[in-house]
């Protein structure tokens, strides 16, 4: 049997049946309500974490740091260990964590013990049970449906996360002065509960791993993972594309509001609307993604993402936009940038991690996706750090500038790498 026979059906399966394997139907819906319940989470945390803990500039930055730690400490770890463990058994696991973890939240609400913390360790502690569930789920999918149909399972992931992440935020704000902190937090503990239900109907088939031979442990696993990925001829390209990306995806990332809403002055309502559009572009991207790598390729599809990400932020670093402009023209650049920003993560996100799980033999999926997610968040983190030195230094629109060049090298990493002629099929046979 192939590796693309392996996890359920013949690869050439039709791609847009995903949904007629029930194992997809379950995965997908958990995945679904678990986003939205993440994005209303979200904003349910910050307002949280101003209104009631009234926590410090410095404490704020803390508490936004603890959710990139674990990766830094743990992601090659936990990737490793995902090539061992059951993947579906995790996943249940850590989502039934996740809500027990939620509900702490409303008791200690209601026994007036929330404090710094305290909510410090529930942070840490969610953050440490999402990279459990991230490190399973995503090598996971290629045992759920034929790797023939992975762009389409991704890509409706896509969407459902990019809905989440448009409506989540608004829906949140909105619940949380409905309801208040402990029914919503409550509410957050059900959805994840449901979740845990929905992910243990998963039928999947899981091979147990070979055991390690005498004398290797974990750290060999890690390295063995690390050189597959950055030795791989088509694989390497990608994780040093998507890490520059990161890099750059830091800087705009960190500037974006703060240029907005302060440079350019724009109102509040109208940055939410300008973010709105993005996740309809987004939205947009992740509809059209499969029929772009099929008619592309997937090489070429990551390329085109890449390249149409440069445009807005390279628009909003030469725009000679000012807080003058008027509310009009600037939200309609701001929601044009996004709207293009957005709809090339669509594009790029769904073939790009399509490709991966295609390509990797099952045995070193764990490793493969963590160490290039792992490298991502370290650089995301430093990045972060540098782009106040350089807002100090040379402004916004200049460090705007800055970030549209690490996505231009981006660009060119995979233009001048076997990566650019790569295809879906190629990688499924």
């Amino acid at each position: 049997m192939s590796g693309a026979e392996a996890p359920g059906g013949p690869a050439s399966a039709a791609p847009s049946r995903v949904f007629r394997h029930p194992a997809f139907a379950y995965f997908w819906s958990a995945t679904t309500i678990r986003a939205f319940g993440g994005a209303i989470a979200g904003v349910a945390f910050q307002v949280l974490i101003v209104t009631i803990v009234n926590a410090t500039p410095m404490q704020i930055s803390i508490l936004n740091a603890l959710g990139v730690v674990p990766y830094l400490f743990f992601g090659l770890i936990i990737g490793a260990l995902m090539d061992r463990w059951r993947r579906q058994r995790t996943l249940v696991l850590t989502t039934i964590g996740r809500a027990v973890t939620l509900a702490v939240i409303p008791v200690l609400l209601l026994l007036d013990a929330l404090d710094f913390w305290s909510l410090a360790a529930v942070i840490l502690v969610l953050g440490v049970l999402t990279l459990f569930a991230d490190s399973a789920a995503q090598p996971l999918l290629p045992r759920i449906v034929p790797r023939g149909s992975l762009v389409m399972a991704n890509a409706r992931l896509g969407q459902s996360q990019t809905v989440a992440e448009t409506v989540g935020p608004a829906l949140g704000g909105a619940l949380f002065n409905l309801v208040g902190a402990p029914i919503l937090f409550a509410f957050e503990a059900v959805i994840n509960a449901i979740a845990a239900i929905l992910q243990s109907h998963v039928k999947v088939v899981e091979p147990k791993p070979e055991p390690r031979p005498a004398g290797r442990h974990v750290g060999h696993d890690i390295a063995e993972g690390m050189r597959y990925t950055y030795q791989h001829p088509t694989l390497r390209p990608l994780a040093l594309s998507v890490h520059v990306w990161f890099l750059g995806n830091s800087i705009v990332g960190t500037v974006f509001a703060v240029f907005v809403l302060r440079e350019l002055a724009l109102p509040s309502w109208a940055f939410g609307v300008a973010l709105a559009v993005g996740g309809v572009g987004g939205f947009a991207g992740a509809m059209i993604a499969p029929r772009v790598g099929s008619w592309l390729g997937a090489g070429r599809a990551i390329l085109v993402g890449r390249v149409l990400v440069v445009i807005p932020w390279l628009a909003l670093a030469l725009a000679p936009l000012t807080a003058h402009s008027g509310v009009g023209v600037v939200l309609a650049v701001v929601a044009a940038a996004q709207f293009l920003y957005c709809l090339a993560m669509g594009i790029e996100d769904t073939n790009d991690i399509s490709y991966r799980q295609s390509v990797a033999p099952d045995g070193i999926q764990g490793r493969m996706n963590s160490t290039i997610r792992t490298v991502n968040r370290v650089v995301f983190f430093f990045g972060a750090l540098l782009t106040g030195l350089l807002m100090t230094l040379f402004g916004y629109q200049l460090t705007i500038g800055i970030g549209a060049g690490m996505f231009v090298i981006a660009v060119l990493v995979i233009v001048f790498s076997p990566l650019r002629d790569a295809r879906h099929e190629d990688a499924t046979s």
